[in-house]
């Protein structure tokens, strides 16, 4: 019999007292408390509810710190983060091409938040790139990812950052094949430079065969990422990042990008963090385009979760340092930024606390990329969704359910 776990939760777009049933993996009911169904927007009754049950005085209590919007002092229930953009945690990372690896990667995201997750490689050597297909396809046939996201090797020399510039390719329809073929359906997301020779015809082919192109790591004039639209790319990797800068003369692969997802085209990755980008940068672009265009993400490294230090990175030194991941150059000192070290669900509720604001913010985390993937039944509390909750206060993740089931350190 289901058990009841009753709270604050974001429901609808709106904060409510909700009772709410898990029966196995899926949200079985989400009953507003304190007031009558009556008074509810419409369809709000039928769909607000957190997941498998744990009575009230097993939620953790609040803590010091700044409250989330809405939430008041104690606990908020909130969906599980879906992270389209993520290379590893905890120490591990899904380029170390081993499976146990991969899979402590994996579970570490779930701890913290990210209930849903593609794993994403960086650009590396032919055999090397089949070798990780092959460990992340069967990860994701058990339900530990949600897909698998090839973040190279098909990118510019000019905007390469943490991605090795030797090992970076036109691309080979053969080998692209073969790739599609060692993932079994589970490759979702290509990130490629449309500018480079054969990047169209890439972009093409992959969205025949049902997977996300998306435009990053790229120098690509304007009306090449128009073309690239046209051909079917319908995100941005990380936008901004490993891209020119906007300029007013020369406008490049950023403004054509903000176009098309102001059209609805294309959904904007955006490493909302502090480091990657400015809160106020972030702001600007969920205003200009909308939260249903936009996915947050965390580009995590295995530094997640783990602290400053020495790491390795697609075979590239990085260090870390105050939290913020970069390139170690051949004298020593640091360069661009490798990857991030926050969790999708760090990124929710840091947004939450600015201009963003609670619900744009979840819709963004959450709602926006499980659309993305077609999880018609992640992102929100909702009967019959997946039971994913992420109990977090005003100081972050105190607990998390994944389909139906209390996750434990």
């Amino acid at each position: 019999m289901p058990v009841p776990l009753e709270g604050r939760a974001l429901v609808d777009g709106a904060v409510v007292d909700v009772r709410i049933e898990v029966d196995g993996e899926r949200v079985a009911s989400v009953t507003p408390l304190g007031m009558p169904l009556s008074s509810l927007p419409e369809g709000r009754a039928e769909s607000a509810a957190p997941g498998r049950a744990a009575p009230t005085s097993d939620v953790p209590g609040p803590l010091g710190g700044s409250p989330l919007p809405g939430s008041g002092s104690g606990v908020l229930v909130l969906p599980g983060a879906v992270d389209l953009h993520c290379h590893g945690g905890g120490g591990t990372t899904f380029l170390d091409l081993d499976a146990d690896a991969a899979a402590a990667a994996a579970r570490h995201h779930h701890r913290r938040g990210t209930t849903s997750l593609l794993a994403s490689l960086v650009t590396l050597g032919a055999a090397d790139l089949a070798r990780g297909v092959e460990v992340l396809a069967d990860l994701a046939d058990d339900g530990l990812v949600d897909g698998i996201h090839l973040e190279g090797p098909w990118l510019a020399e000019s905007r390469c950052g943490a991605h090795d510039p030797t090992l970076l390719r036109d691309p080979d329809l053969a080998e692209v094949d073969r790739l599609l073929r060692l993932g079994r359906g589970h490759i979702r997301q290509v990130t490629l430079a449309p500018e480079r020779t054969g990047g169209i015809e890439l972009v093409r082919h992959l969205t025949g065969a049902g997977v996300h192109a998306a435009v990053g790591h790229s120098s690509a004039a304007y009306d090449i990422v128009e073309a690239a639209v046209r051909a079917g790319a319908d995100l941005a990797t990380h936008l901004f990042n490993g891209m020119d800068p906007w300029h007013h003369r020369e406008p490049g692969a950023v403004p054509a990008l903000l176009r098309a997802a102001r059209a609805g085209d294309v959904v904007v990755e955006l490493i909302a963090d502090g480091a990657h980008l400015a809160d106020d940068t972030v702001t600007t672009v969920v205003d200009l385009v909308g939260p249903e265009q936009v996915a947050f993400v965390s580009d995590a490294m295995g530094a997640a979760g783990i602290g400053d230090g020495a790491y390795v990175l697609g075979g590239l030194p990085v260090v870390v340092t105050d939290g913020v991941a970069r390139l170690v150059t051949q004298d020593g000192t640091a360069g661009s930024i490798a990857g991030g070290t926050s969790h999708a669900m760090d990124v929710v509720l840091r947004q939450s606390r600015g201009g963003v604001g609670l619900e744009r913010a979840v819709q963004a985390g959450c709602v926006t990329p499980a659309r993305v993937l077609g999880l018609a039944d992640r992102g929100a509390i909702r009967a019959g969704a997946r039971a994913d909750l992420v109990l977090v206060d005003d100081t972050g993740v105190q607990r998390v359910m994944r389909a139906g089931r209390w996750l434990e350190d």
